[in-house]
């Protein structure tokens, strides 16, 4: 009977993914089936360890995220979890390979949310990058190339820099929520009181590079990740040039937002791009 409790643990995975982010379950969506399980799992995982240090503010945030990694080297060693994230997680852990030093960059990441508050330097926000969005990166490849080695290296920086574009997005676009709720800086060198157009359009370049380099992974991706990962890509970028397009005083004062309308056009343009072979 395990494996119904694999099945229960995969679609609990897939719940979260489906109400913590509309975004991101509609783009895995377009995956193929066979590598969709693995992809929720990896979300389920992700978001729990980010919802511990961003959201349970009344409780003990350092007891909940070593709690959390503990059970995760359990269910590693035993091949279960009573917790369905974890157990899910594991599974795709194992099946795709994904490297132990990938998941310590990540928890390393989130653990720094609990006791640092500003960046200072390139060095320090780009570390942070690295664990909380390049990794995950990383691991997606894993499970869209299926093992092989060679296209994991030939697309490992593309990766990393669509992991990074992404998160620079979320930054920018939660710059209000990180500076007055959770008194979070990532932008080195720059003050959140008295950030301005200038400031705003230094980062847009800096995410616009990022996904100029990530869009020549995409297009060499296996035919069963391509048009989920593209869609992703095409959503983050309107994000991007909303962002773009408002006054660097709103970004302060207000998340904002890509409607769940503007979504669904984005995805049947995403779709005839790509049935006109227009993403190579």
């Amino acid at each position: 009977m395990k494996s119904l409790f694999d099945t229960v643990s995969f679609k609990c995975s897939k719940l979260v993914t489906q109400h913590y982010s509309t975004s991101f379950s509609m783009a895995v969506k377009m995956l193929s089936p066979s590598i969709r399980e693995a992809i929720y799992s990896i979300y389920g995982f992700v978001r729990f360890a980010d919802e511990i240090v961003d959201s349970f503010h009344e409780y003990d945030k350092e007891n909940l995220i070593n709690d959390f990694e503990k059970e995760y080297y359990k269910a590693i060693e035993f091949g279960i979890s009573l917790n369905p994230i974890l157990n899910s997680f594991q599974h795709t852990v194992k099946q795709y390979n994904i490297t132990d030093d990938q998941i310590q960059a990540f928890l390393k990441s989130m653990k720094l949310d609990l006791i640092k508050s500003t960046y200072n330097s390139q060095t320090e926000y780009e570390d942070y990058i690295y664990g909380s969005a390049d990794v995950v990166g990383l691991m997606c490849l894993k499970v869209f190339v299926k093992g092989n080695e060679q296209k994991y290296q030939q697309l490992k920086n593309e990766a990393m820099r669509l992991g990074s574009a992404f998160q620079k997005v979320n930054f920018l676009r939660d710059l209000k929520d990180d500076n007055l709720v959770l008194n979070r800086n990532y932008f080195p060198g720059v003050d959140l009181n008295s950030f301005d157009e200038n400031a705003k359009n230094t980062i847009i370049n800096e995410i616009e590079e990022d996904f100029k380099v990530a869009y020549q992974g995409i297009v060499k991706l296996p035919i069963e990740a391509k048009f989920g990962v593209y869609t992703a890509y095409i959503y983050y970028k309107k994000l991007l040039k909303k962002l773009k397009n408002t006054p660097y005083y709103e970004i302060g004062s207000s998340r904002i937002r890509v409607s769940n309308y503007t979504k669904a056009g984005l995805l049947a343009q995403s779709f005839v791009t790509y049935k006109l072979k227009l993403v190579v």
